[in-house]
């Protein structure tokens, strides 16, 4: 392949709780949000308090929305546009999945408490 064909690269930096920003690198814009998750897992630096055990305990953040998973960064219009260091720094936060047991009961009890689902602002 020669220069301008084939796939968009977009280069990606990974932002995580403490500052520290990880598996810097050129992606393709076909890559799922999934598979990018898998690679900062590979990377994680090691002894940090909060590790990531899954995709699952991973959330990115780019532009403030949260990229979905079976979402590929071109679906999730993630472009390089008019950045004049051509580098997207994205935040990764990390929620364990412990925390869903802790919301499958928060669930039930609301149900109890407002039996029509309804959100109660």
């Amino acid at each position: 392949m020669g220069e301008g064909e084939g796939e968009e690269l977009i280069e990606l930096r990974f932002r995580i709780y403490d500052g520290i920003d990880i598996a810097h690198g050129t992606y393709e814009a076909s890559m799922t949000v999934s598979t990018l998750k898998q690679r900062i897992i590979a990377e994680w630096p090691q002894g940090k308090t909060v590790t990531p055990k899954s995709i699952h305990d991973l959330k990115l953040i780019h532009a403030g929305k949260v990229l979905e998973n079976n979402k590929t960064l071109a679906d999730s219009r993630i472009t390089v546009g008019d950045l004049p260091l051509g580098v997207i720094t994205m935040h990764v936060v990390v929620q364990p999945s412990k925390a869903k047991q802790k919301t499958e009961k928060s669930k039930q009890e609301m149900q109890k408490l407002n039996p029509c689902g309804c959100i109660i602002l």
